[in-house]
């Protein structure tokens, strides 16, 4: 069957690498985003193919979301105001992108004969641990932010869904992503712990010991495909934390992984920082349920980054500080 994917957000840090893996294998995307981070760039290496469509819009417009569902055989949902910083900075823009947004997105698709909708959630949702445990699928969830919070609710909303929509969805908890993309951030912690120690700035590191799961974009794109290829039966109506136990690292970890290629980078560390989040993650039931397990290690991410900065790939990354994090945008509660 010829699958046409729909990437809700397709212009973002992971969507650009899934836009290209996808049309990689031989599936036509189409894309809608828009662009609040400036991202234009990020479209133009697909705009010659045959296979890519990009259409610029906002997904809570209904009129918008429903032409970009025509035709189409499978949805992934990345966007969103993604992070808990910029969910706290704009929290009405959150309720509308983040809630009704994709609640409304949710009730489009159904009755239009398509296949799978994957939705990107986070092991943020785990929130506080303490301890050794491992949070599984099953793992009370305790979300400390609205960018938690509102993935929880559009989860609940997904799972009751059972027996009332004639799509399959599936739900993903991302790891903290790290790698190279077009819509290359360093505003997460592998990426911004490793250029910082590159150019030999000074790093101030919060609570070092506090435990979080990271995973590779690329890593996340061979993930979603899995899962679209995957039976009905064994995904549908299912969650799942998507990473691996390799990757579960704490701050120091990632500092001491960059070290060995940068010994003498300087570091600062402060106790009580203001995210108090500290999880390990279990990724068992993704292997054992559809064969999942990363190719990529926190250290490869840092080697190809460090490659990327020794290439002056990423000079400007001040001046273009908007584009390289979720800090500020532009967007109006009433569009």
């Amino acid at each position: 069957m010829e699958r046409i994917v729909l990437l809700v957000g397709g212009a973002g840090y992971i969507g650009s690498e899934l836009t290209g893996y996808f049309l990689n294998l031989g599936y036509k995307v189409r894309s809608l985003d828009l662009l609040l981070y400036e991202n234009q760039v990020c479209v133009y290496p697909f705009l010659l193919n045959k296979n890519y469509e990009f259409i610029y819009g906002d997904m809570t417009d209904e009129g918008v979301t429903s032409n970009a569902l025509i035709g189409v055989t499978d949805v992934v949902i990345l966007a969103g105001l993604v992070g808990d910083p910029i969910t706290k900075k704009y929290p009405q823009a959150s309720q509308k992108i983040n809630n009704d947004g994709i609640l409304n997105l949710i009730r489009l698709v159904n009755g239009r004969g398509i296949k799978r909708v994957v939705f990107l959630s986070t092991c943020s949702n785990y929130g506080l641990i303490t301890g050794d445990t491992l949070a599984d699928e099953e793992f009370e969830l305790k979300p400390l932010s609205l960018y938690a919070k509102s993935k929880v609710a559009i989860e609940k909303e997904l799972l009751g869904l059972r027996g009332k929509v004639d799509y399959c969805p599936v739900i993903l908890r991302f790891a903290t992503a790290f790698g190279l993309s077009t819509r290359m951030r360093f505003d997460l912690t592998v990426s911004e712990f490793t250029r910082a120690m590159y150019l030999k700035k000074d790093l101030l590191v919060y609570d070092a010991d506090t435990w979080r799961p990271y995973c590779h974009v690329r890593d996340f794109s061979r993930a979603i495909n899995m899962v679209m290829l995957a039976p009905d039966a064994h995904v549908g109506f299912e969650v799942f934390n998507v990473g691996g136990d390799v990757n579960n690292y704490t701050k120091q970890m990632i500092i001491n992984e960059i070290k060995t290629f940068i010994p003498d980078a300087p570091v600062r560390y402060q106790e009580k920082g203001p995210d108090p989040r500290n999880y390990r993650v279990s990724f068992s039931k993704i292997k054992g349920r559809i064969g999942f397990i990363p190719e990529y290690t926190v250290r490869d991410g840092v080697s190809e980054l460090l490659s990327a900065l020794s290439q002056h790939l990423f000079d400007k990354v001040d001046e273009r500080r908007n584009f390289h994090g979720n800090y500020e945008i532009e967007y109006s509660s009433n569009m």
